[in-house]
Order: structure tokens, then C-alpha cells, then sequence
């Protein structure tokens, strides 16, 4: 019997199905599974940071480009019209706002030299690992956790003007070691008055900057101290060339945020000196007495935006610097 041979055909090769794109639905569903739980916990402070910083801010603004100068205009019982940049003139030809600013930059210049050198003084002492270092280190460390206030008043006293027998505080002390010379009015000195207030805030803030700098010293690696020295260099070379490089961010950093508390300053002087003492104003004490005496809420927010600008001058090359900085 002849076998009966089967042609068998192959069938063509079928193309791969092509994948079925995901629907749009469950991408979003995706995305908002993996982003939406962030989004709610930071949106508390992201609400709270646009109400109570950005939306003041813009208010501000608003506010000083008007003549919202009386209560009733306040109240909404007289118009308040808008005058542009005049505010701004009129508080740039005032000369007790020029006074005040010109206080403020006193204060801040003496007072970021105060703090800067005794904090680097204390931090470098402290770093050569003296003893009791910990008693020190909370000792100068204390002042910062005392309020402003509190510790104005101590200082108030501490500044009393009465010279000669009847004198107190630093004066008194003075005049015991008949040092009479060095006995003056301070804070209420006619034109170096705001300098008596440098004293107090000096001695406030200069554990803060001891503690920057004492972490930049300890953050320094000793071998880079031990190649200098076996490369030759001497005590001053090795803080010249080795130590003092690597201190300057933290050196910037200070100077960034002691000059901007310096320009806000407020409760240290209203507790010391008051808010109607002319020796010892600032902007701040400016805007207080804008809006508490004379309800000039007006000229009150175009101070307020003075600051800020002057806060910014500060604080935007830093922040420029530092964002370079990561780049690379």
C-alpha cells in the first residue's frame, strides 16, 4: 500500500500585537497616587507662608502707594486715593526718617563688627580645646536664650544716664573705681546714642556666631592642619592659607543673618530706650509709631517696604552665590 504523503502548508507569521497605550485615566490616577499626599502636607504651610508673608507683602505694597494717612480713611469712611511713589519721597526728604535710617546703619555696621569678632575671638579660643570648654561654651551660649525684652531691661538699667554720686549701673561702677571718664548718658546721648544700644546686642548675639564658627573649626579636617605644618607653614600661614579659606561660608553665612536681624531690630531698643527716644530710632520704631499714634498706615507700610528692600539688597547675592555654588 503506497503511503499517501500530506503536504503541510506553514502559516504566515502573525505580527505582534501592538501594546494598547494605557488609558489617560490611570496615568492620572498614578500621578496623583504618587503626588498628592506630598502636596497635602506641605499645603498647610505653603497656605499659611502665601496668606501671612506673600499676601502682607503685596498688601503692603498696595498700601503704601495710597494716602491712607487718618482713622477715618482706615475705616472706610473717607476715600482713600492712590499717589504713587509720593510716600516714598516724602519719607526720603524727612529728616527724621533719614536720622532713623542713619541710626540703623550705625547699628548695623557696629553691630556685625561687634558680633563677628568676639564670636571668632571665643570660637578660636574655645577650638584650642581649653579647659572647661563645655561651662564656657554654655556661658556665651546663655545670652541668645534670654528674650530681648528681658534682657532690655536689665540693660536699661545697666545704661542708666545719672553720672556722679546718684549714678547706677555702669556708671556706678565707674565712679567706684574713679574711672569718673568713662561715665557718660549712653542711650541717651544726642548723637552717639544708638551705639550704647550695640552693647547689649552684641553681648546677645555673639555666642550665636562663636557656635557657627566653632563648627567650622571642628568641621576641618585635621589632616589638612598636619600637611600644612609638615609643608612648613607657621601658626598664622596655617589659619591664613588653610583654615580661614574654609571658614568663609561660614563666615557669610554669619554676616547674612546677623545683618538681617540687625535691620529689623525693634524690641531690644523700645525695652532700653523706649519708642519716643530720638537718639536711639529706626526704622522700625518708625513704623510702630506710624500705625499706634497716628494711624498713618500709609507712610507705616512704604517704611515697612524700605526694609524689606534693604532685607533684600542683603539676602539676594547670598542667595545668588549659593545657588551657583550648587551647580557646580
Amino acid at each position: 500500500m503506497t503511503p499517501v504523503s500530506e503536504t503541510v502548508t506553514s502559516a504566515p507569521p502573525q505580527a505582534a500585537p501592538k501594546p494598547t497605550p494605557a488609558p489617560k485615566r490611570s496615568k492620572r490616577k498614578q500621578w496623583i497616587k504618587r503626588n498628592l499626599p506630598p502636596i497635602l502636607l506641605i499645603s498647610p504651610s505653603l497656605i499659611l507662608v502665601g496668606v501671612f508673608v506673600y499676601w502682607l507683602i503685596f498688601s503692603s505694597v498696595g498700601t503704601s502707594l495710597t494716602n491712607n494717612h487718618t482713622m477715618p480713611q482706615v475705616m472706610g469712611a473717607e476715600e482713600v486715593e492712590f499717589v504713587g511713589l509720593e510716600n516714598y519721597a516724602n519719607l526720603l526728604r524727612d529728616p527724621d526718617f533719614l536720622h532713623s535710617l542713619r541710626n540703623l546703619g550705625l547699628y548695623t555696621l557696629v553691630f556685625l563688627v561687634g558680633t563677628m569678632f568676639f564670636g571668632f575671638l571665643w570660637a578660636w579660643i574655645l577650638e584650642k580645646r581649653a579647659r572647661f570648654e563645655g561651662f564656657f561654651r554654655s556661658v556665651l551660649l546663655f545670652p541668645m536664650a534670654v528674650s530681648s525684652v528681658a534682657a532690655g531691661v536689665v540693660w536699661r538699667w545697666l545704661l542708666s544716664p545719672t553720672e556722679g554720686k546718684n549714678s547706677s549701673g555702669l556708671n556706678r561702677i565707674f565712679e567706684s573705681l574713679g574711672l569718673t571718664g568713662l561715665e557718660n548718658s549712653w542711650a541717651q546721648d544726642s548723637k552717639w546714642g544708638i551705639l550704647a544700644v550695640t552693647i547689649p546686642a552684641v553681648w546677645q548675639l555673639s555666642g550665636y556666631v562663636m557656635a557657627l564658627f566653632l563648627a567650622g573649626f571642628r568641621g576641618i579636617p585635621n589632616e589638612l592642619r598636619e600637611a600644612a605644618r609638615v609643608d612648613g607653614a607657621n601658626e598664622w600661614q596655617l589659619y591664613r592659607h588653610v583654615l580661614f579659606p574654609q571658614l568663609s561660608p561660614v563666615a557669610l553665612s554669619a554676616v547674612i543673618i546677623i545683618g538681617h536681624m540687625s535691620l529689623k531690630v525693634f524690641d531690644l531698643i523700645m525695652a532700653i530706650a523706649g519708642k519716643d527716644a530720638y537718639q536711639t530710632m529706626v526704622p522700625a520704631i518708625d513704623v510702630y509709631n506710624f500705625i499706634s499714634g497716628r494711624q498713618d498706615y500709609a507712610n507705616a507700610a512704604a517704611v515697612g517696604v524700605i526694609m524689606l528692600l534693604a532685607v533684600l539688597v542683603l539676602i539676594v547675592p547670598y542667595l545668588v552665590h549659593t545657588a551657583r555654588e550648587d551647580k557646580r
